[in-house]
């Protein structure tokens, strides 16, 4: 029987499903989990981990260990990417408008559109000191983690759950699958219509592993006569000029699900379908601002059958 929770957290609906003869009492944790792990990285908490960080930057500080296993699957991240995804881009963000929770975000803005920068900052230029969880950045540099967050919370919370049955764990898009149902069969998974969020476009079948959605169809605001989104493009510092509305991904987890939307996404539709052909793992959907749809070989092998 599947049991499932629903609730708010990190500026997103989340969803938890478990498969289990009964429902368990930890499922009733999962918010309080999801609170520990939002405590520690949300930008828009000023008593946060990350804004302690962020304020001490030039200093050396010690973080958590949680906070060291983000940063170091970031610092993976930014290598496997190119630089596309990247937690350095804070500035860019608060530059972009992006000042404070979606939530409270008005959807009309009247500040100036960035201008492009021309040097942005890279993770390496961070001090890390991995024995000693210390991190050291220079005092113009600051991180916001976003998706990448999203990604580790929902792999972190379906590998604590998985020893009490199949679970499914929908943090805002970013969907961990920790094996089939108890049945044997494939979990079903849709893929939301950019242009008509109410229904889908796909249903997929995921036995395990991760599936992302990378958009910005959602996250935007007007500014002057400019639509302005929350994907930072971390060669211009500006919201990325691409064609691509939204980018799904299928891998084998969700953090590698998570970083490849984003990538494509920001590449835009050839360079982006490029990059999902050249890894046999992977498997998407590039859904273009004009509606048009680009599958990438493999993505029909997930198609509910």
């Amino acid at each position: 029987m599947i049991h499932k929770l629903q609730f708010r957290a990190m500026g997103c609906q989340m969803l938890v499903a478990i498969d289990s003869p009964q429902k368990p009492a930890e499922l009733e944790l999962v918010p309080v989990w999801f609170e520990g792990w939002e405590q520690t990285f949300s930008r828009f908490r000023l008593d946060s981990e990350l804004s302690l960080l962020n304020r001490r930057a030039g200093l050396p500080t010690q973080v958590s260990q949680g906070f060291a296993d983000v940063f170091e699957i970031a610092l993976e991240a930014e290598r496997i990417s190119g630089g596309m995804v990247t937690p350095v881009l804070l500035d860019s963000l608060l530059r972009a408008g992006y000042d404070q929770s979606f939530d409270l975000l008005a959807p009309q803005q009247t500040f100036s559109y960035p201008e492009p920068i021309l040097c942005l900052p890279r993770l390496g230029e961070i001090d890390w000191d991995a024995a000693t969880r210390t991190i050291c950045s220079p005092p113009d540099l600051h991180l916001d983690f976003g998706g990448i967050v999203k990604g580790w919370v929902a792999h972190q919370a379906a590998d604590k759950l998985k020893g009490l049955g199949p679970a499914l764990v929908d943090a805002g898009g970013d969907i961990a699958v920790s094996g089939p149902q108890s049945n044997g069969q494939p979990w079903p998974i849709g893929v939301a219509d950019p242009f008509s969020p109410t229904e889908n476009l796909n249903l997929l079948q995921i036995e395990a592993g991760g599936v992302a959605t990378s958009g910005r169809d959602r996250r935007r605001w007007l500014q002057g006569n400019h639509w302005n989104h929350h994907i930072i493009d971390p060669r211009s510092g500006a919201p990325a000029e691409t064609d691509v509305l939204t980018a799904t991904v299928i891998a084998p987890s969700v953090l590698q699900a998570e970083m490849t939307a984003k990538t494509c996404l920001i590449l835009g539709s050839q360079d982006g379908l490029d990059w999902l052909e050249a890894d046999p793992s992977l498997a998407g959907m590039l859904v273009l601002e004009d509606g048009q749809r680009l599958y990438s070989n493999e993505f029909e092998n997930y198609l509910w059958r």
